[in-house]
């Protein structure tokens, strides 16, 4: 039965049932209902049984794999199957032939044929060294950067135009009073943080030559290079930019009074530098802040004890297996973006600090995109990315820094 014929059959017992069900006689229509049900089961029955047949005419017998493989016969690459010479790939050193001789060059030691080398007159083929293949070249060794360790823990925003936080020092107080007496009314005042925008742009170029012939890794690396540099810069002005064309970095605001603690000059950073900090941070403050510092200026902890001969420095493995760094038993996070102890300073720097990093909003008006396009003028393409960014310290009461003085 077709889907034509199903339709048909199934209309013409449905308007049966209805004139029955008019006519008042409800047996009848109960069982034209059931002959309905039945007839929609045998089409539902008949279609997945067409389905598999359909999946079984589509299955496809599997390969033999041995029959189908290549040998060398005579310095020619040819197919078993057809007795065919197989044609080579325009760069020699990609080819089945050369790539079986570098195995066994690497393996048994066995000399690279000639005409793989160097065969210039001026040259011994013994002074030239193994060529690698082509296949094997195809990633871009470069040097490893840190980051991406501050971005996630900061308060992320993303709303158009003037964002304006409002912030308030003062609460009000309660006052014992006596049997019918009143309190004082008291005034609450606020104030607000605002945030503008600031544009944060990258973009590489390349002659349209080189993104012509170039590996599609090059390509990938480049649009993770741009990536990589952005938010590089984004971390660093969420630790110490100006405020001025880029966001406030933290170590910008100014500590509230009694919150720096003073290393001299000549002085290395005690336990006591430890416990000064610890002591200026407020109490309402202390259970979310955590210690910024480069791991070098974290390594000058490390055997440090404290009176009972407890180290204060901990370097622990999580479920991970990735090392998580505490302080006093507070976690550390580490950086590159700050002046590590022992290096040369001519100014008094902060070389670490305390600060609770959800007290730091980052709004982001323009989402970091990436585009490529091409320069009309000079074919050159050029990978770019740029997005719209402030950040701000909304609450610096828990910021306690410990400062290395130059003199």
């Amino acid at each position: 039965m077709n889907t034509e014929q199903y339709l048909a059959k199934r209309k013409a017992l449905y308007d049966s049932a209805q004139q029955l069900i008019a006519d008042g006689k409800i047996e009848e229509a109960n069982a034209k209902m059931q002959e309905i049900e039945r007839l929609d089961n045998d089409y539902e029955t008949a279609c997945k049984a067409q389905a598999n047949l359909n999946a079984l005419n589509d299955r496809t017998k599997g390969i033999d794999i041995q029959n189908t493989g290549i040998q060398i016969v005579g310095g020619k690459v040819v197919d078993k199957i057809n007795n065919e010479e197989v044609a080579e790939p325009a760069d020699m050193y990609d080819s089945v032939e050369y790539r079986k001789a570098f195995m066994q060059n690497v393996l048994k030691g066995s000399a690279i044929p000639a005409k793989f080398s160097n065969a210039d007159a001026n040259t011994k083929t013994s002074d030239v060294g193994t060529v690698i293949p082509t296949t094997i070249m195809e990633k871009i060794i470069e040097k490893m950067e840190a980051t991406g360790m501050i971005l996630p823990l900061v308060t992320r925003t993303a709303y158009k135009g003037g964002l304006s936080i409002p912030n308030s020092t003062v609460k009000p107080v309660a006052t014992w009073v006596a049997e019918g007496a009143t309190s004082n009314k008291q005034k609450k005042t606020t104030g607000n943080i605002t945030f503008t925008y600031h544009k944060l742009r990258c973009a590489i170029s390349v002659s349209l030559e080189t993104d012509t012939m170039a590996l599609p890794i090059f390509e990938t690396t480049f649009a993770n290079n741009v990536v990589e540099a952005m938010v590089k810069a984004t971390e660093q002005a969420i630790i110490s930019g100006t405020g001025e064309g880029q966001p406030k970095g933290i170590l910008a605001e100014t500590v509230v009074t009694g919150q720096n603690i003073d290393i001299a000059v000549s002085a290395e950073p005690t336990y006591s530098t430890l416990i000064e900090a610890e002591a200026a941070l407020p109490l309402e403050y202390e259970s979310n802040a955590v210690w910024f510092m480069t791991k070098k200026t974290f390594m000058k902890f490390i055997g440090m004890v404290d009176s009972q001969k407890q180290p204060i420095a901990r370097v622990n493995y999580g479920i991970s297996g990735k090392p998580e760094r505490t302080l006093l038993g507070r976690q550390v996070i580490l950086n590159n973006y700050m002046t590590s102890l022992g290096a040369t300073i001519t100014a008094d720097t902060v070389v670490a600090f305390l600060f609770n990093p959800s007290d730091y909003v980052l709004n982001t008006n323009y989402q970091m995109t990436v585009k490529k396009y091409e320069d009309n003028d000079t074919d050159d393409m050029i990978t770019k990315a740029v997005m719209l960014v402030d950040g701000k310290v909304v609450d610096k009461n828990s910021l306690v820094t410990i400062t290395k003085k130059s003199a």
